[in-house]
Protein backbone atom coordinates (compact mmCIF):
# COMPACT_ATOMS: atom_id res chain seq x y z
CA UNK A 1 0.00 0.00 0.00
CA UNK A 2 1.35 3.41 -0.97
CA UNK A 3 2.32 6.03 1.63
CA UNK A 4 1.69 9.64 0.64
CA UNK A 5 3.12 12.45 2.78
CA UNK A 6 2.48 16.18 2.57
CA UNK A 7 5.43 18.26 3.76
CA UNK A 8 5.24 21.83 5.08
CA UNK A 9 8.32 24.02 5.61
CA UNK A 10 8.14 27.50 7.17
CA UNK A 11 11.22 27.84 9.36
CA UNK A 12 12.54 31.10 7.93
CA UNK A 13 11.51 33.14 4.88
CA UNK A 14 10.49 30.43 2.39
CA UNK A 15 7.01 28.96 2.43
CA UNK A 16 7.15 25.51 0.89
CA UNK A 17 4.96 22.45 0.47
CA UNK A 18 5.73 19.10 -1.10
CA UNK A 19 4.12 15.74 -1.76
CA UNK A 20 6.11 12.51 -1.63
CA UNK A 21 4.70 9.04 -2.32
CA UNK A 22 6.75 6.00 -1.30
CA UNK A 23 9.88 8.15 -1.21
CA UNK A 24 9.34 9.53 -4.73
CA UNK A 25 8.86 13.28 -5.20
CA UNK A 26 5.55 14.25 -6.79
CA UNK A 27 5.75 18.02 -6.22
CA UNK A 28 7.78 20.68 -4.44
CA UNK A 29 6.49 24.25 -4.37
CA UNK A 30 8.43 27.16 -2.85
CA UNK A 31 7.30 30.77 -2.37
CA UNK A 32 10.24 33.03 -1.53
CA UNK A 33 10.02 36.44 0.14
CA UNK A 34 11.75 39.40 -1.51
CA UNK A 35 10.59 41.91 1.11
CA UNK A 36 13.71 41.30 3.24
CA UNK A 37 16.20 42.48 0.62
CA UNK A 38 15.62 46.13 1.55
CA UNK A 39 16.57 45.42 5.17
CA UNK A 40 19.76 43.44 4.59
CA UNK A 41 18.41 40.38 6.40
CA UNK A 42 15.26 38.50 7.35
CA UNK A 43 12.80 40.54 9.43
CA UNK A 44 10.90 37.97 11.58
CA UNK A 45 7.60 39.85 11.75
CA UNK A 46 7.50 40.42 8.00
CA UNK A 47 8.42 36.78 7.42
CA UNK A 48 5.54 35.44 9.52
CA UNK A 49 3.05 37.73 7.79
CA UNK A 50 4.23 36.56 4.37
CA UNK A 51 3.89 32.93 5.49
CA UNK A 52 0.26 33.59 6.43
CA UNK A 53 -0.38 34.93 2.94
CA UNK A 54 1.48 32.17 1.13
CA UNK A 55 0.77 28.94 2.96
CA UNK A 56 -2.73 28.17 1.64
CA UNK A 57 -1.94 28.75 -2.06
CA UNK A 58 1.43 26.95 -1.74
CA UNK A 59 -0.09 23.82 -0.14
CA UNK A 60 -2.95 23.87 -2.63
CA UNK A 61 -0.52 24.12 -5.55
CA UNK A 62 1.65 21.28 -4.20
CA UNK A 63 -1.36 18.96 -4.03
CA UNK A 64 -2.49 20.05 -7.48
CA UNK A 65 0.93 19.50 -9.09
CA UNK A 66 1.19 16.08 -7.44
CA UNK A 67 -1.96 15.09 -9.28
CA UNK A 68 -3.69 13.80 -6.16
CA UNK A 69 -6.65 14.67 -3.99
CA UNK A 70 -6.04 15.71 -0.38
CA UNK A 71 -8.05 12.67 0.70
CA UNK A 72 -5.14 10.50 -0.52
CA UNK A 73 -2.74 11.94 2.05
CA UNK A 74 -1.66 9.59 4.84
CA UNK A 75 0.07 12.15 7.08
CA UNK A 76 1.29 15.74 7.30
CA UNK A 77 4.96 16.36 8.06
CA UNK A 78 5.86 19.86 9.25
CA UNK A 79 8.99 21.64 10.40
CA UNK A 80 8.72 22.03 14.17
CA UNK A 81 12.11 23.72 14.51
CA UNK A 82 14.64 25.16 14.76
CA UNK A 83 13.84 28.45 13.08
CA UNK A 84 12.04 31.76 13.54
CA UNK A 85 9.26 31.29 16.07
CA UNK A 86 6.68 33.39 14.24
CA UNK A 87 7.34 31.60 10.95
CA UNK A 88 7.23 28.16 12.57
CA UNK A 89 3.93 28.98 14.28
CA UNK A 90 2.29 29.58 10.90
CA UNK A 91 3.37 26.21 9.51
CA UNK A 92 2.64 24.33 12.72
CA UNK A 93 -0.82 25.85 13.10
CA UNK A 94 -1.73 25.11 9.49
CA UNK A 95 -0.51 21.52 9.81
CA UNK A 96 -2.67 21.03 12.92
CA UNK A 97 -5.76 22.41 11.22
CA UNK A 98 -5.31 20.30 8.10
CA UNK A 99 -4.54 17.22 10.19
CA UNK A 100 -7.76 17.62 12.16
CA UNK A 101 -9.88 18.30 9.08
CA UNK A 102 -8.56 15.24 7.22
CA UNK A 103 -8.32 12.97 10.26
CA UNK A 104 -4.71 12.00 9.56
CA UNK A 105 -1.65 12.10 11.84
CA UNK A 106 1.00 14.79 12.10
CA UNK A 107 4.74 14.17 12.01
CA UNK A 108 7.15 16.69 13.49
CA UNK A 109 10.43 17.21 11.63
CA UNK A 110 13.73 18.64 12.80
CA UNK A 111 14.85 21.15 10.18
CA UNK A 112 18.52 20.15 10.41
CA UNK A 113 17.75 16.43 10.18
CA UNK A 114 15.64 17.17 7.10
CA UNK A 115 18.55 18.87 5.33
CA UNK A 116 20.62 15.71 5.79
CA UNK A 117 17.83 13.43 4.59
CA UNK A 118 17.30 15.49 1.43
CA UNK A 119 19.78 13.05 -0.12
CA UNK A 120 17.15 10.31 0.09
CA UNK A 121 14.55 12.04 -2.07
CA UNK A 122 13.87 9.96 -5.17
CA UNK A 123 12.98 11.47 -8.54
CA UNK A 124 11.84 8.07 -9.84
CA UNK A 125 11.13 4.72 -8.17
CA UNK A 126 14.32 3.37 -9.79
CA UNK A 127 16.53 6.09 -8.26
CA UNK A 128 19.13 4.39 -6.04
CA UNK A 129 21.74 7.14 -5.69
CA UNK A 130 21.43 7.59 -1.93
CA UNK A 131 24.19 7.52 0.71
CA UNK A 132 24.95 4.30 2.55
CA UNK A 133 25.18 4.27 6.34
CA UNK A 134 27.29 5.34 8.06
CA UNK A 135 28.23 8.52 6.21
CA UNK A 136 29.48 11.97 7.08
CA UNK A 137 27.43 15.03 6.17
CA UNK A 138 28.75 18.58 6.11
CA UNK A 139 25.73 20.75 6.90
CA UNK A 140 26.47 24.37 5.98
CA UNK A 141 23.99 27.23 5.89
CA UNK A 142 23.43 30.75 7.13
CA UNK A 143 22.82 29.50 10.65
CA UNK A 144 24.69 26.19 10.87
CA UNK A 145 28.08 24.70 10.12
CA UNK A 146 28.22 21.11 11.35
CA UNK A 147 29.91 17.81 10.62
CA UNK A 148 27.40 15.04 11.29
CA UNK A 149 28.01 11.32 11.52
CA UNK A 150 24.84 9.72 10.15
CA UNK A 151 24.31 6.14 11.32
CA UNK A 152 20.61 5.93 10.40
CA UNK A 153 17.82 8.32 9.43
CA UNK A 154 17.03 8.73 13.14
CA UNK A 155 20.56 8.33 14.52
CA UNK A 156 22.74 11.36 13.83
CA UNK A 157 25.68 12.61 15.89
CA UNK A 158 27.11 16.11 15.56
CA UNK A 159 30.87 15.60 15.89
CA UNK A 160 31.87 19.14 14.96
CA UNK A 161 30.15 22.52 14.73
CA UNK A 162 30.84 26.23 14.67
CA UNK A 163 31.61 27.87 18.00
CA UNK A 164 30.57 31.31 16.70
CA UNK A 165 29.49 32.34 13.18
CA UNK A 166 28.31 29.89 10.56
CA UNK A 167 29.90 29.74 7.11
CA UNK A 168 26.85 31.23 5.40
CA UNK A 169 26.71 34.00 7.98
CA UNK A 170 30.35 34.87 7.26
CA UNK A 171 29.58 35.10 3.55
CA UNK A 172 26.55 37.31 4.14
CA UNK A 173 28.26 39.66 6.60
CA UNK A 174 31.33 40.13 4.43
CA UNK A 175 29.11 40.70 1.40
CA UNK A 176 27.14 43.31 3.33
CA UNK A 177 30.20 45.44 4.14
CA UNK A 178 31.11 45.33 0.44
CA UNK A 179 27.63 46.59 -0.44
CA UNK A 180 26.62 43.43 -2.30
CA UNK A 181 23.13 43.23 -0.80
CA UNK A 182 21.25 40.35 0.82
CA UNK A 183 21.52 37.43 0.59
CA UNK A 184 25.22 37.92 -0.06
CA UNK A 185 26.34 34.32 -0.47
CA UNK A 186 25.14 33.83 -4.06
CA UNK A 187 26.64 37.19 -5.11
CA UNK A 188 29.99 36.29 -3.55
CA UNK A 189 29.87 32.97 -5.41
CA UNK A 190 29.17 34.65 -8.75
CA UNK A 191 31.89 37.27 -8.38
CA UNK A 192 34.37 34.69 -7.06
CA UNK A 193 34.21 32.90 -10.40
CA UNK A 194 35.62 36.06 -11.99
CA UNK A 195 38.36 36.75 -9.44
CA UNK A 196 41.79 35.57 -8.27
CA UNK A 197 41.53 33.39 -5.14
CA UNK A 198 45.17 34.13 -4.26
CA UNK A 199 44.85 37.90 -4.40
CA UNK A 200 44.31 38.32 -0.65
CA UNK A 201 45.09 36.23 2.41
CA UNK A 202 42.74 36.07 5.39
CA UNK A 203 43.30 34.41 8.74
CA UNK A 204 42.24 30.83 9.39
CA UNK A 205 41.31 29.66 12.90
CA UNK A 206 43.21 27.06 14.88
CA UNK A 207 40.41 25.23 16.67
CA UNK A 208 40.87 21.81 18.24
CA UNK A 209 38.93 18.78 17.07
CA UNK A 210 36.33 19.07 14.33
CA UNK A 211 34.77 22.37 15.44
CA UNK A 212 34.67 25.49 13.26
CA UNK A 213 35.14 29.19 13.83
CA UNK A 214 34.49 31.95 11.30
CA UNK A 215 34.53 35.06 13.49
CA UNK A 216 38.30 35.48 13.08
CA UNK A 217 38.03 35.25 9.31
CA UNK A 218 35.28 37.84 9.31
CA UNK A 219 37.39 40.19 11.47
CA UNK A 220 40.43 39.67 9.23
CA UNK A 221 38.33 40.51 6.19
CA UNK A 222 36.97 43.68 7.79
CA UNK A 223 40.45 44.84 8.85
CA UNK A 224 41.76 44.29 5.32
CA UNK A 225 39.00 46.49 3.93
CA UNK A 226 39.58 49.13 6.60
CA UNK A 227 43.31 49.37 5.94
CA UNK A 228 43.04 49.31 2.15
CA UNK A 229 40.23 51.87 2.06
CA UNK A 230 42.50 54.35 3.84
CA UNK A 231 44.90 54.06 0.90
CA UNK A 232 42.25 53.99 -1.82
CA UNK A 233 38.56 54.92 -1.23
CA UNK A 234 37.63 52.90 -4.34
CA UNK A 235 39.46 49.78 -3.18
CA UNK A 236 36.32 47.62 -2.79
CA UNK A 237 34.89 48.56 -6.16
CA UNK A 238 38.19 47.87 -7.92
CA UNK A 239 38.76 44.52 -6.19
CA UNK A 240 35.30 43.02 -5.62
CA UNK A 241 35.91 39.87 -7.66
CA UNK A 242 39.31 39.18 -6.10
CA UNK A 243 37.98 39.84 -2.59
CA UNK A 244 35.10 37.41 -3.16
CA UNK A 245 37.36 34.77 -4.66
CA UNK A 246 39.85 35.03 -1.77
CA UNK A 247 37.05 34.96 0.80
CA UNK A 248 35.39 31.95 -0.80
CA UNK A 249 38.56 29.88 -1.07
CA UNK A 250 39.35 30.59 2.59
CA UNK A 251 35.90 29.51 3.78
CA UNK A 252 36.03 26.37 1.64
CA UNK A 253 39.51 25.51 2.93
CA UNK A 254 38.36 25.85 6.54
CA UNK A 255 35.33 23.64 5.91
CA UNK A 256 37.19 20.95 3.99
CA UNK A 257 40.18 20.73 6.34
CA UNK A 258 37.99 19.64 9.26
CA UNK A 259 35.82 17.39 7.12
CA UNK A 260 38.90 15.71 5.68
CA UNK A 261 40.28 15.14 9.18
CA UNK A 262 36.98 13.64 10.37
CA UNK A 263 36.74 11.33 7.35
CA UNK A 264 40.29 10.10 7.92
CA UNK A 265 39.96 9.64 11.69
CA UNK A 266 36.65 7.77 11.40
CA UNK A 267 37.67 5.88 8.25
CA UNK A 268 34.50 6.93 6.43
CA UNK A 269 34.65 7.52 2.68
CA UNK A 270 30.93 8.12 2.11
CA UNK A 271 30.59 11.91 2.40
CA UNK A 272 27.65 14.23 1.72
CA UNK A 273 26.96 17.94 1.84
CA UNK A 274 23.71 19.75 2.68
CA UNK A 275 22.30 23.19 3.46
CA UNK A 276 22.18 26.50 1.62
CA UNK A 277 25.95 26.90 1.27
CA UNK A 278 26.10 23.51 -0.50
CA UNK A 279 24.98 25.45 -3.59
CA UNK A 280 28.36 27.23 -3.59
CA UNK A 281 30.30 26.15 -6.68
CA UNK A 282 33.67 26.46 -4.94
CA UNK A 283 32.56 24.04 -2.24
CA UNK A 284 31.09 21.65 -4.80
CA UNK A 285 34.34 21.73 -6.76
CA UNK A 286 36.26 20.95 -3.56
CA UNK A 287 34.04 17.91 -2.99
CA UNK A 288 34.78 16.59 -6.48
CA UNK A 289 38.48 17.24 -5.91
CA UNK A 290 38.46 15.30 -2.63
CA UNK A 291 36.58 12.45 -4.28
CA UNK A 292 39.44 12.07 -6.74
CA UNK A 293 42.24 12.58 -4.20
CA UNK A 294 40.92 10.51 -1.30
CA UNK A 295 38.54 8.05 -2.91
CA UNK A 296 35.43 9.54 -1.35
CA UNK A 297 32.01 8.60 -2.65
CA UNK A 298 30.36 12.00 -2.57
CA UNK A 299 26.72 13.05 -2.48
CA UNK A 300 25.86 16.58 -3.58
CA UNK A 301 22.19 17.65 -3.54
CA UNK A 302 20.37 19.19 -6.45
CA UNK A 303 20.21 22.97 -6.19
CA UNK A 304 16.48 22.75 -5.46
CA UNK A 305 17.23 20.82 -2.27
CA UNK A 306 20.02 23.06 -0.94
CA UNK A 307 17.83 25.89 0.35
CA UNK A 308 14.87 25.43 2.67
CA UNK A 309 12.26 23.24 0.97
CA UNK A 310 9.39 20.96 1.93
CA UNK A 311 10.63 17.98 -0.07
CA UNK A 312 13.25 17.31 2.61
CA UNK A 313 10.53 17.63 5.26
CA UNK A 314 8.27 15.20 3.42
CA UNK A 315 10.98 12.56 2.96
CA UNK A 316 11.84 12.77 6.67
CA UNK A 317 8.15 12.40 7.43
CA UNK A 318 7.99 9.37 5.15
CA UNK A 319 10.65 7.52 7.15
CA UNK A 320 9.11 8.52 10.46
CA UNK A 321 5.67 7.42 9.23
CA UNK A 322 6.97 3.91 8.61
CA UNK A 323 8.09 3.82 12.25
CA UNK A 324 4.76 5.34 13.38
CA UNK A 325 6.51 8.34 14.90
CA UNK A 326 3.56 10.69 15.12
CA UNK A 327 3.33 13.81 17.25
CA UNK A 328 0.48 15.04 19.46
CA UNK A 329 -1.80 17.92 18.58
CA UNK A 330 -0.35 20.06 21.38
CA UNK A 331 3.19 19.99 19.92
CA UNK A 332 4.69 23.48 20.03
CA UNK A 333 7.43 24.79 17.72
CA UNK A 334 10.92 25.45 19.05
CA UNK A 335 13.40 28.05 17.85
CA UNK A 336 16.70 26.47 18.90
CA UNK A 337 17.90 22.89 19.15
CA UNK A 338 20.73 20.60 18.08
CA UNK A 339 20.36 17.28 16.31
Amino acid sequence: MSITILGIESSCDDTSSSVIRDGVLLSNVIASQSVHEAYGGVVPELASRAHQQNIIPVVSEAIKRAGIDKSELDAIAFTRGPGLMGSLLVGTSFAKGLSMSLGIPMIEVNHLQAHVLAHFIKDTPEDTDQPSYPFLCLLVSGGNSQIIKVKAYNDMEVIGQTIDDAAGEAFDKCAKVMGLGYPGGPVVNRLANEGNPKAFTFSKPNIAGYDYSFSGLKTSFLYTLRDRLKEDPDFIEKNKADLCASLQVTVVDILMNKLRKAAKDLNIKEVAIAGGVSANTGLRDAFHDHAKRFGWKIHIPKFAYTTDNAAMVAITGYYKYMDKEFCPMDAAPFSRVVL
